[in-house]
């Protein structure tokens, strides 16, 4: 034994031909699935049309059909909450990510940044041979250690994958976007005028990372999480798409809600004996918008659904170039849309400059005529009405931030794996939560959770794992009982039943408060 290397089982001698080498004993993972996470932003459950919607998205739909679609598939209603949970197979609560990342309150439960007594899908899969990647938003630290200064302890790198391209904060300009690779903050490659858009960056820099994997060890597996910016705001697409879509929403929210809600009913996404929820306070019927008003509110939603349309798209040269590399019957996609239920943080009235809302400060529907060709160009931040949230989250109540409702909480999930999955293209109606992708994927993965990562003793795991409903649609649910929090709306499920408690507080208005013990219904 060395002293300068204890686990060395050889011998040393004088000479080398006296000597015996040792070699530690290296992790395998060979043989594990490839693992591609991929998580949308602000999607309602309705949002992708296999859950209903009247907005095409082929790729989407095409994972579903070669897997299964999860129909009680539930977020925290809040991005990074649900993602600190999806990453570390915890509640948000216990790993100090309730409410917006950025904030670090004091406070255990929010610190801003995941604690490193819950160690994250990454840490866990590199230490057993993956390859780890991350790309798009992380949204994972706190707002002062994002700057060029760090620290960098709460930064993907530092939270176990190898690679990371994307942003650090919550949102970020499609066109001009805040740029960071690995541990480095970038300018974009290109400018709008040359072609750029964010999206098409995290898919090439995804597909190139694989590539070079793959070329040169085909027998090691990855892990991608691939975090989109998209359908957060700001809804930017490029010019062909916006064009596509001109006119196509001129009837209203209320129609296209109705006629989703149909869909949803036609496709057994929901129970033929559903009733749809009642309308949300804040929320006007179309016909009592004015002429003007229908018109940038159907523009502003132009826009969202030309952003889908084009992310859509991208998602088809992800499963392209795995298909090319001759990977993808060994690929577990966990497809997630979204992290939270639709976004009302648009306004009742929409919104050309995101700050404004976010400031508090509202914006003229005068103005937003005059301008509403600026919509979904790098002209503008813009973001969609109330309305168009509450119609996407059909057939629930409430919408993103409101965590006591459905509308906030439960969305569309996709799960493929062609090798194991024989019943492709059904549904599952199991309830489960996004603290189960963990567990999932390391079960898939035949890794166990380690008690310590990085010499920490870990907290409990609170997911458990979905693969058992691969083969198993009549199982009953593993996940019996899960609590909601988010602003003091908070709910509590247990074995089909659910308590809820709205608190009062409206998403989009930023400033509103409630005493904890005010106004429940």
């Amino acid at each position: 034994m060395s002293q300068y290397e204890p686990s060395f089982t050889g011998k040393i001698k004088n000479t080398y031909q006296e000597s015996t080498p040792s070699w530690p004993e290296l992790p395998n993972a060979l043989g594990g699935p490839n693992v591609i996470t991929i998580v949308f932003d602000d999607l309602g459950f309705a949002h992708p049309s296999c859950f209903g919607s009247e907005i095409p998205t082929p790729n989407i739909d095409s994972l579903a059909a070669t897997g299964l679609r999860y129909t009680g598939f539930h977020t925290t209603a809040l991005c990074s909450p649900s993602r600190a949970s999806l990453l570390t197979g915890r509640n948000h609560h216990s790993v100090g990510m309730r409410g917006v990342s950025n904030w670090n309150t004091g406070f255990p439960n929010m610190r801003g940044g995941i604690s490193p007594r819950a160690g994250t899908i990454a840490e866990v899969l590199r230490a057993q041979g993956y390859a780890t990647f991350c790309a798009g938003k992380w949204h994972l630290a706190p707002m002062e250690e994002c700057s060029a200064a760090g620290p960098h302890h709460n930064w993907p790198l530092q939270k176990g994958f190898d690679r990371f391209y994307g942003f650090l904060n919550g949102e970020t300009d499609q066109f001009y976007p805040e740029l960071t690779q690995d541990n480095q903050h970038i300018l974009p490659p290109r400018t709008p005028e040359e072609g750029y858009h964010l999206t098409e960056d995290l898919i090439d820099q995804s597909t190139t990372w694989i590539r070079d994997l793959v070329s040169v060890r085909p027998d090691r597996p990855f892990y991608l999480y691939l975090a989109f910016g998209a359908q957060h705001a700001p809804h930017h697409a490029p010019d062909s798409y916006l064009a596509k879509w001109r006119g196509k929403f001129d009837e209203g929210w209320d129609v296209h809600r109705d006629r989703v809600f149909a869909r949803q009913k036609e496709m057994g996404i929901i129970p033929e004996g559903t009733t749809l929820a009642m309308r949300n306070p804040g929320v006007r019927p179309w016909v009592e918008l004015t002429k003007n008003e229908q018109l940038f509110a159907c523009r502003l939603q132009e826009a969202f659904a030309a952003m889908l349309d084009h992310t859509d798209a991208q998602i088809g040269r992800l499963l392209d170039a795995v298909e090319d590399l001759g990977i993808a019957e060994n690929t577990l996609f966990i497809y997630i849309t979204g992290d939270n239920g639709a976004s009302a943080e648009g306004t009742i009235h929409g919104a050309w400059s995101a700050p404004s809302f976010q400031n508090g400060i509202p914006e003229d529907p005068e103005w937003l005529l005059d301008h509403m060709d600026d919509f979904g160009t790098a002209r503008c931040e813009n973001h969609y009405n109330v309305g168009w949230a509450w119609a996407l989250d059909s057939p629930f109540q409430w919408m993103k931030q409101v965590a006591s409702h459905f509308g906030g909480t439960r969305n569309a999930m996709a799960l493929s794996w062609p090798s194991r999955i024989e019943d492709t293209g059904a549904l599952r109606t199991h309830f489960h939560h996004v603290v189960d992708v963990m567990p999932t994927i390391l079960a898939a993965a035949g890794i166990e959770m380690p008690t310590r990562v990085n010499g920490l003793e870990q907290l409990p795991v609170d997911g458990v794992s979905m693969l058992y409903t691969l083969d198993a649609p009549q199982a009953k649910s593993l996940r019996t009982t899960q609590y909601f929090e988010m602003f003091g709306n908070r709910a509590l499920y247990h074995d089909g039943w659910i308590a809820s408690c709205y608190h009062g507080r409206v998403p989009w208005n930023r400033f509103d408060s409630f005493p904890f013990n005010g106004p429940e219904e």
